[in-house]
């Protein structure tokens, strides 16, 4: 799954609308649907922004796996 869909499928399961995701980030709301439909990429601190709030890692949101620590 790429990074558009998978920001799409953690905000719908999470229950966020949009608003409140670009609320949380203080972005405008076109900012959160451009990332969910492939036309903009965030920011290495949006995206830190968005894992902190969905509560994964910035690899899951990327990449679909979870880092291991050793």
């Amino acid at each position: 799954m790429s990074f558009d869909k998978r920001l799409k499928a953690l905000r719908v399961k999470n229950e966020m609308t949009q608003e409140y995701v670009a609320h949380r980030l203080n972005v405008a709301r076109s900012t959160i649907a451009g990332y969910e439909t492939k036309n903009r990429q965030p920011s290495h601190e949006k995206l830190t922004a968005l894992a902190s709030l969905f509560h994964v890692s910035i690899d899951y949101l990327l990449e679909g796996e979870e880092s291991i620590t050793l």
